[in-house]
């Protein structure tokens, strides 16, 4: 399995600030002060990809959560239809123009952030296409009419030329969907969301954003290692810090970067992914956040095997 990011933000969508990249320009600048070395575009492009930290050289992105999972001989799949499913749309055109195509959506919940990319995602308007919504929420058909009706949006849902079809499925039931083996659970967040596992040719992908987890909780806990059981890559909802997300931030249905390493260290998971970053935290926060985490898995390591701790970013792409 291939994993693109299209979209890792929680919430709503942002954009790097005009202010933002001017702080970026002049500490890129300040790096290079004194270097005789930078006298051609090679060496140059040499110097920001191979010194300059990511957080100046790149960003995390602004879009929200939209994530492509691909595979040979499989359609294209993705997890949920953020913002992030915009660009995502134009991916596909261009690799398949107007020939139809079929593409299954799984979804965590219906909260706005979740599936505002839809009305985007140029294929819903092109006959031919077939966009199959796999969800656990029986009103989800409710919630993508009444997105795409006035005075929302100037496009009414009936106007596309797609066929659009809703599939509800049960948690906690396995099912053969689009050549993976698919299971939901339910999650702990304000009008349910759903953790999502993958699995294909012996690789297993888990998808569990929008998720608060109650450490205190141990049969809870016992449930959701066993969901992240030897996974290959674990997708993970660590938008709060441990203290914001046991205090001022209890209750909102996020988890951290602390309870995300714990849980796949006890289920034996090969790669963690940080995804569904605050909005209010800049480039050099999340990169910050990765260190930070990546300092505690190791501090906290023990008997368990490594753990391998990336942060999402819209373009990152993943072999699972």
């Amino acid at each position: 399995m291939k994993v693109r990011f299209w979209g890792t933000r929680g919430s709503l969508p942002v954009a790097l600030t005009a202010a933002q990249l001017r702080a970026k320009l002049v500490a890129s600048l300040l790096a290079a002060r004194g270097r005789a070395d930078l006298d051609s575009r090679e060496r140059i492009e040499a110097f920001v990809d191979q010194e300059l930290p990511f957080e100046l050289r790149g960003t995390y992105g602004g879009h929200s959560s939209c994530v492509q999972v691909e595979a040979d001989g499989a359609p294209p799949l993705f997890l949920d239809f953020g913002s992030g499913a915009r660009p995502l749309a134009g991916h596909y055109l261009r690799q398949f123009g107007g020939a139809p195509q079929t593409y299954h959506v799984f979804l965590s919940h219906l909260h706005w952030d979740h599936i505002m990319g839809f009305p985007f995602f140029t294929p819903v308007y092109i006959p031919g296409n077939r966009i199959v919504i796999h969800t656990c929420h029986a009103n989800v058909a409710d919630a993508f009419l009444r997105q795409q009706s006035a005075p929302c949006f100037p496009v009414d849902f009936a106007a596309l030329g797609a066929e659009i079809r809703f599939e509800v499925l049960q948690p906690d039931q396995t099912y053969d969907i689009a050549g993976y083996r698919v299971r939901a659970i339910r999650q702990q967040h304000t009008g349910d969301s759903y953790g999502w596992r993958l699995e294909r040719g012996g690789k297993a992908l888990v998808y569990a954003t929008d998720s608060e987890h109650d450490v205190g909780d141990v049969a809870e806990m016992r449930r959701v290692v066993d969901f992240f059981a030897l996974a290959d890559l674990v997708i993970f909802d660590a938008m709060y810090s441990l203290a914001d997300a046991v205090s001022v931030k209890a209750d909102w249905g996020h988890s951290s970067n602390i309870v995300g390493v714990e849980l796949c260290q006890q289920a034996r998971a090969r790669r963690l992914c940080l995804f569904h970053h605050e909005p209010v935290h800049d480039d050099a926060t999340l990169e910050r956040n990765r260190l930070d985490t990546q300092r505690f898995e190791k501090l906290t390591r023990q008997n368990h095997p490594a753990l391998d701790i990336l942060s999402a970013y819209d373009g990152l792409e993943i072999e699972c």
